[in-house]
């Protein structure tokens, strides 16, 4: 039972700032963010152009104490009137050069999502990550992945993919599911989505089913890791 808590980040890059922003967060804020706040870095990603919106990076993060956590990350973040960690301004100062905003949501993890230690353990990586944002009818997230636990991970499975994590957004009534996969080279991606627009992959058909009456909508990408994600390296920051 994971029953951590996930900060997920869309980070907008300005210009061709994307390297030094990814690079700039994990050496610069990870061991601050892991020592202070228990707030332990997953990976930072950029988001491959060609898949969806760019110039992008893609942040995941792991509170260590759960909503507690999240407590104590705010109350660091908000205990003066600039509303900014003293520690950081020097850090934000400089990200303020790389990214010009962005939009973070915090995840609740499915009952199947492993935990950073469980990732790292199991050495669970990829040449890319597939990430899948869906869009659900109101309160319907929980049955989303139920079903993402009865046909979808063994589909994954099927084309050597692994598990990053699946969670429902909170603060919007149920309605969202995020779900990041490792994916072990871009050919294994290709070889999924050519069996998704053909429909010649019984499995994927029946997936697609599964979740008719539960999804409005989804938007998929890939992603890669950055030098220094912890899922990538398999250290912590």
């Amino acid at each position: 039972m994971n029953d951590r808590i996930y900060l997920h980040e869309f980070i907008d890059i300005v210009g061709q700032g994307r390297a030094a922003y990814n690079h700039h967060k994990t050496a610069n804020y990870g061991h601050l963010a892991r020592t202070e706040r228990r707030l332990y870095c997953v990976g930072v990603f950029s988001t491959v152009g060609s898949t969806e919106r760019w110039p992008q990076s893609t942040n995941l993060w792991e509170y260590r104490d759960g909503w507690d956590g999240v407590a104590n990350h705010f109350s660091f973040e908000f205990a003066n009137a600039a509303h900014q960690d003293t520690n950081l301004v020097t850090w934000w100062a400089e990200a303020a050069k790389l990214r010009s905003g962005g939009f973070d949501r915090l995840l609740i993890p499915s009952h199947f999502t492993p935990t950073l230690d469980e990732l790292l353990a199991n050495e669970v990586r990829g040449q890319c990550y597939y990430h899948e944002q869906i869009s659900c009818e109101e309160g319907k997230a929980p049955g989303v992945l139920d079903a993402i636990e009865q046909h979808r991970l063994a589909i994954g499975e099927r084309y050597g993919w692994r598990l990053v994590g699946a969670y429902r957004t909170a603060l919007v009534n149920d309605s969202e599911v995020i779900v990041i996969w490792a994916v072990p080279t871009f050919a294994d991606w290709t070889r999924y989505e050519s069996a998704v627009a053909s429909g010649t992959d019984d499995h994927i058909v029946t997936w697609t089913q599964s979740i008719g009456g539960l999804v409005r909508d989804w938007r998929n990408k890939l992603l890669v890791a950055s030098d220094l994600s912890p899922i990538k390296t398999g250290k912590v920051l």
